[in-house]
């Protein structure tokens, strides 16, 4: 029973990255909102979630690992997006990441200060909100919740 339950707990978390990956590129790339820096590291853990999701799913021996990994992935969101929030609403200084756009480890420093110098996205500036949230505080109780979930699912298998 234990092995179905988590097959199918995986399956869902492979969706829910699969749909929250979706929604960022529609409201990017169809509705027009360009997103700031933290916001495309946000999507990261997002990816390896999947990947795990799907190594979860075809590698039987290793599934206690590879669900510690799915756990971490969504830890490092959940750290990701509580930076943003803090950033949004102003308990963070912005990052170096929040003020490069397209960053290459071969500017020279008079790259580096024009690049630093131009119009980038502001990581403060929320353009959508939903419910009156910001897509990172949405990101962060997903991202918490699903953390939580897995770490439960992590005991359980503990115990069995």
């Amino acid at each position: 029973m234990y092995k179905f339950l988590s097959n199918n707990i995986i399956f869902i978390i492979f969706i829910i990255c699969s749909l929250i990956l979706s929604s960022a590129y529609f409201i990017e790339l169809v509705l027009g909102y360009i997103p700031c820096n933290l916001c495309f590291f946000e999507r990261i853990p997002y990816f390896f979630a999947i990947i795990f999701s799907l190594f979860f799913l075809f590698f039987k021996k290793y599934k206690k690992i590879i669900l510690i990994f799915i756990f971490i992935s969504f830890i490092l969101s959940s750290l990701l997006a509580f930076y943003h929030i803090g950033i949004e609403q102003s308990f963070f200084d912005e990052s170096f990441a929040c003020k490069i756009s397209n960053f290459n480890p071969i500017f020279s420093a008079n790259d580096l200060l024009k690049e630093l110098e131009g119009n980038n996205k502001s990581c403060k500036q929320v353009d959508l909100k939903i419910f009156g949230l910001s897509l990172a505080t949405i990101n962060f109780f997903i991202s918490l919740t699903i953390s939580a979930f897995l770490l439960y699912m992590i005991k359980k298998n503990e115990k069995n």
